[in-house]
């Protein structure tokens, strides 16, 4: 791939969600490369490696905008924990105050940098689609599974340990056809007596359970609080080990005002060379 190395880039981690972010407010890869370039760079062991790529750009009435890509290449509309590492990103940039406003493809998303440790709180857009009474075998055992689009499309299915075949059960819902054609992220969901919760998630796009998923935690609690399960706001606990917080209205069943809130740490500064894309 013809580009100007070194590239600068920014390794940063919500949740262990993992995210290589450029800025890219003066262009350094041309649009019909990107996907490719997010492949090649996303590759664990061989490159940078992460979960996704985030490219900071330029936006005419917004702080700035994204584009983000998934470690296979495929565009994203939204990942709550890479919202919140973006704002994180831009705000030690001097792209952005401690409160801003910024383009994704599910909407203008919110952000405000919180207290010395610059924990990150994001308004999310506004979920849609529930859906529940979808039963499906899993294992040969029928479960419930409950549908919510908080961004990006995300089954949930509550479970009684969290020792669960989240790759291969995720599969079998991401490719089902109750979800079909876009598919579906899963989420499994071990409910605690305080009613915090525990979330493993298989992100699609990933094709794996990833150490955390911002959306897949909002769509987790809003679903555990509809079914009286818990209340807002939720602790929840990641396969990471990391916790976020989740904080909405719930009025006549819809979720309003929902804001996600946790560390997005900087890992590391780098520059990349030509040889991470071969």
């Amino acid at each position: 791939m013809n580009l100007d190395f070194p590239i600068a880039i920014t390794k940063m981690s919500g949740a262990g969600n993992d995210f290589i972010v450029i800025d890219h407010r003066e262009p350094l890869i041309p649009e019909q490369r990107q996907a490719e370039f997010a492949q090649l760079v996303c590759r664990r062991r061989f490159s940078a490696g992460a979960d996704g790529l985030i490219l900071i750009e330029n936006d005419d009435e917004l702080d700035f905008r994204w584009r983000f890509y998934n470690n296979d290449g495929s565009i994203a509309e939204m990942c709550g924990n890479g919202a919140r590492c973006a704002a994180r990103f831009a705000y030690r940039a001097g792209i952005a105050g401690s409160s801003m406003r910024f383009g994704t493809v599910a909407g203008v998303i919110e952000a405000e940098i919180i207290g010395e440790q610059e924990h990150v709180s994001v308004r999310m857009t506004e979920p849609e689609g529930y859906r529940n009474h979808i039963f499906i075998t899993l294992d040969g055992v029928r479960h419930e599974v409950f549908f919510i689009n908080t961004g990006v499309p995300h089954a949930v299915v509550f479970v009684e340990t969290d020792q669960v075949p989240v790759r291969e059960w995720g599969r079998q819902l991401r490719y089902h056809d109750q979800f079909a054609p876009a598919g579906t992220n899963a989420n499994f969901v071990r409910v605690e007596e305080d009613g915090s919760l525990l979330v493993r998630t298989y992100e699609r796009g990933v094709e794996d359970e990833t150490m955390a998923c911002g959306t897949g935690v909002v769509a987790a609690a809003i679903i555990a609080v509809q079914q009286g399960l818990s209340e807002s706001p939720v602790d929840v606990t990641t396969t990471g080990g990391e916790q976020l917080l989740v904080q909405f209205s719930l009025q006549q069943n819809r979720a309003t005002e929902v804001f996600l809130q946790g560390a997005a740490r900087l890992i590391y500064q780098a520059e990349l060379s030509a040889e991470a894309l071969l």
